[in-house]
C-alpha cells in the first residue's frame, strides 16, 4: 500500500510538545513508515537526540513507542498527539526496551541532533517469529499455551538451534515459577543454525542434541538459544525424536552410576525403577560397564527391564533382604518405601545414589548416601551419543505429541504406566 493514509506512505513530519520541564522547544519528528502492513511484527528503532551548549544531551523519549506505532499504523490527518518526553541528566545515555507480543522497540539517546531540538527517526523491519510452548502465570498444565514470539538471538558463547524434537519431564512445570512466562522443556534435538562460541568442532548445519540449563528459558519452540558448550553431535542412526529422549535421562543415569556411584565392572547394582525413564538407560549403561544388574519393576514392566539387561527383576513391594545378595551400589529413581528399604542390602562400603528424593537422615547416617540433580555436560553427552550410535544404548519413547498439543503431552507425562520419555515434535512445514 502506498496511497495517502497507508502505513507505507512517504515519510512525513510531525511536531511533539512537552519537551523538558514545562515550556520547551518544539521537537521535530520524522517517520519512516515500514514497507509492510500491520499488524505484522515489527522492530522499530527510535533515536532521539539534542545538543544544548549549556546542558549537553538532555532528552530521552520514554513511553514513545505506542504513539509512534499509532502514527505509522494510522497515518491520521491533522496534528498528531503530542508525545511525552522526559528530561534526563547531562551526558546521560540510555537504551530502553519494551517488548509486546508483536512489537519490539529500542529507544536510544544520541548526541547528533540540531541545537535546541530533538530529531526522532522511526525505522521498522519484519521480526522473525516462531511458535513456542510457554507456561504462563500462575503455572500448571492449564496455564500452558503455544504462542507466537520473536526468534531469540544468540549472545556470546551461545548457539541458535532449529529444534526438531524436545522431551519433557514429569515435574518440570514447577521449575520456572519465578520467571513466567517461560518456554518449557530442557532437552532437544535439532540442527545448528548459528554459533558464537566454542561448539566443540560442530559446524553450521550439523545435527545436534543437548540438555540445557534449568535456570533459563526452555527449548519447546521452533528455535532455541542454548550455551554452545553443551551441544553434542546427535547420535547417528537415531531420529530427532529418539535423540531428544536421551539427554536428561541419559546424563542422569551416567552421573548417578559413574560419577557419584563409581560403578566398576563385576560389581553388583540394584536399580530401583529399572524400567522407568532414567532407570531403563541406567540398566543399559550398567550392563555395558560389566556390572551385575538387579532391578525393580512392576509385573507389567518386568520383561521391559529384562530386555534392557537386568539379570534379576524384583517386584518393588517385595522384601529386598533375603531376596538378593548384598550389592555394591543402589541407584534409586523412584523414592519412597523402596528407597528406605534398599539401604539394608548394601554391603559395607557400598553407596546409595538417589535422584527421586533425598535419602532420610536415618539412611544417611547408616550408609554412604548421595542425592544429586543432573547437570548439562558435553563430554558425557558425547559418550552417550557414541553408545547410542553403536546400538549399545536405546532410549525408549513412550509417546509423541505435536507442539500444539503441549498440554496433552504434559497430561501424559504425569500419568502412570509410561514406557520411556514423552516427546514433543516440532513441525517446521
Amino acid at each position: 500500500m502506498d496511497e495517502e493514509g497507508s502505513p507505507a506512505a512517504s515519510m512525513r513530519a510531525a511536531t511533539l510538545s512537552g519537551f523538558g520541564q514545562g515550556a520547551g522547544p518544539v521537537l521535530s519528528v520524522k517517520f519512516e513508515p515500514p514497507e509492510f502492513d500491520p499488524p505484522q511484527a515489527v522492530e522499530s528503532r527510535v533515536s532521539a537526540s539534542t545538543m544544548n551548549e549549556e546542558r549537553g544531551p538532555i532528552p530521552a523519549i520514554l513511553g514513545v513507542h505506542d504513539t509512534l506505532l499509532g502514527h505509522v499504523a494510522e497515518e491520521s490527518a491533522g496534528d498528531p498527539e503530542s508525545v511525552p518526553v522526559q528530561e534526563m541528566p547531562a551526558d546521560f545515555e540510555r537504551v530502553q526496551e519494551a517488548i509486546t507480543p508483536t512489537v519490539a522497540w529500542r529507544v536510544t539517546l544520541l548526541e547528533d541532533g540540531p541545537l535546541g531540538s530533538c530529531c526522532v527517526h522511526l525505522r521498522s523491519r519484519l521480526l522473525p517469529m516462531m511458535r513456542a510452548a510457554r507456561l504462563r502465570p500462575p503455572g500448571g498444565i492449564d496455564a500452558l499455551s503455544v504462542d507466537e514470539i520473536e526468534v531469540p538471538q544468540p549472545g556470546s558463547g551461545e548457539a541458535l538451534v532449529r529444534v526438531h524434537a524436545t522431551a519433557i519431564t514429569r515435574d518440570e512445570l514447577d521449575w520456572p515459577t519465578d520467571r513466567l512466562p517461560a518456554i518449557v522443556s530442557y532437552e532437544l534435538s535439532g540442527v545448528l543454525e548459528e554459533v558464537t562460541g566454542d561448539a566443540g568442532g560442530l559446524a553450521i548445519g550439523d545435527e545436534v542434541f543437548a540438555l540445557t540449563p534449568f535456570d533459563r528459558d526452555g527449548v519447546a519452540a521452533e528455535h532455541a538459544v542454548v550455551p554452545a558448550a553443551f551441544l553434542a553431535p546427535k547420535p547417528v542412526g537415531l531420529s530427532h525424536i529418539e535423540s531428544a529422549a536421551l539427554p536428561l535421562a541419559g546424563l542422569t543415569a551416567w552421573q548417578g552410576l559413574f560419577v557419584h556411584g563409581e560403578l566398576q565392572p563385576t560389581q553388583r547394582i540394584l536399580i530401583l525403577g529399572a524400567a522407568g525413564g532414567v532407570g531403563h538407560l541406567a540398566t543399559q549403561l550398567a550392563t555395558w560397564r560389566g556390572a551385575h544388574v538387579i532391578g525393580t519393576a512392576s509385573e507389567a514392566a518386568a520383561e521391559f527391564a529384562r530386555g534392557f539387561g537386568a539379570e534379576q527383576v524384583l517386584d518393588p513391594a517385595s522384601p529386598f533382604v533375603g531376596s538378593i545378595e548384598p550389592v555394591d551400589l543402589v541407584f534409586d529413581t523412584v523414592g519412597g518405601d523402596a528407597l528406605a528399604r534398599s539401604a539394608d542390602v548394601l554391603r559395607g562400603g557400598g553407596r546409595l545414589v538417589a535422584v527421586a528424593e533425598e535419602p532420610s537422615p536415618d539412611i544417611a547416617a547408616r550408609v554412604h548416601a548421595t542425592y544429586f540433580v543432573v547437570e548439562p555436560e558435553r563430554e558425557q553427552l558425547v559418550e552417550l551419543s557414541k553408545l547410542a550410535s553403536d546400538g549399545v544404548l536405546r532410549p525408549a519413547v513412550d509417546s509423541v505429541f505435536p507442539l500444539e498439543d503441549a498440554r496433552a503431552a504434559f497430561d501424559r507425562v504425569m500419568s502412570s504406566g509410561k514406557r520411556g520419555k514423552v516427546v514433543i515434535e516440532v513441525d517446521h512445514a
